[in-house]
């Protein structure tokens, strides 16, 4: 099952969602009619692993971490499917990097990773974008726009061995398997769950494949995880185009 927030004019609304009707337990809203998809959940942070593939590790040169490594995004971030992504004028080189995302259904803390699927409601997609030449991971990777997220939760799948791609204006930049992380969504999340107390909406990253590249205004990207659908954005060139619908 596929579940959705639907952005209206009179607030935001959750359901599930089927053949862009978003079904609430009092009415139903027509995606494009009724309101647009927001993203799919209202965490308190985004907790985002990088270094999770050895191709990303030898890309970019990193050594390989002895344990998830992880940062931070604020709520602040967030934006969703077919939302814009605002282009910083303080950075030169903005970069995608298309990854799977966990939400948290309920209050957690130190779960073992066999119990993790008791936890999870289920898995949506996130671009982490990155102001690749600024200092330090909160000034490159915690600004608004920088966390598109959805299009929807997918309630229904498995996260192991799921294959991936990412477009940028129709060409593939990215094409990889979950297979191929160096710790997998289970460990990941009871990881993380040992240092936080998870509550319900939080959202976990898994990482990205190689080739995280740079993008422009005007960009179509467009990341697409198998069973769970595509999430897509489009770069613009000024905060003020960068405001949602």
């Amino acid at each position: 099952m596929r579940r959705a927030r639907l952005r209206t004019s009179g607030g935001v609304v959750s359901g599930r969602y089927e053949d862009g009707i978003v079904t609430t337990r009092d009415a139903e809203y027509v995606v494009g009619q009724d309101g647009e998809l927001t993203y799919p959940c209202s965490p308190s942070a985004l907790y985002c692993v990088g270094r999770n593939f050895a191709a990303t590790l030898d890309q970019m040169d990193y050594e390989r971490p002895d344990e998830p490594d992880f940062f931070i995004k604020p709520p602040a971030s967030l934006v969703g499917h077919d939302d814009p992504i605002w282009y910083p004028d303080w950075t030169n080189e903005l970069t995608y990097a298309g990854e799977l995302v966990a939400v948290i259904e309920e209050e957690c803390h130190d779960v073992a990773a066999a119990d993790v699927p008791d936890v999870v409601e289920g898995y949506t997609i996130m671009n982490d974008v990155d102001a690749l030449d600024q200092q330090g991971r909160t000034a490159r990777k915690a600004f608004d726009t920088s966390g598109p997220l959805g299009p929807w939760i997918e309630t229904d799948i498995d996260p192991h061995g799921i294959d991936m791609t990412t477009t940028i204006n129709g060409e593939q930049r990215q094409a990889a398997n979950t297979e191929l992380m160096l710790f997998d969504p289970h460990e990941i999340v009871a990881y993380l769950s040992r240092r936080f107390t998870l509550r319900p909406g939080d959202a976990i990253a898994f990482g990205s494949p190689a080739n995280p590249g740079t993008i422009e205004p005007g960009d179509r990207i467009e990341i697409t995880y198998e069973g769970i659908g595509t999430l897509s954005n489009t770069v613009a060139a000024s905060e003020t185009d960068a405001q949602p619908s």
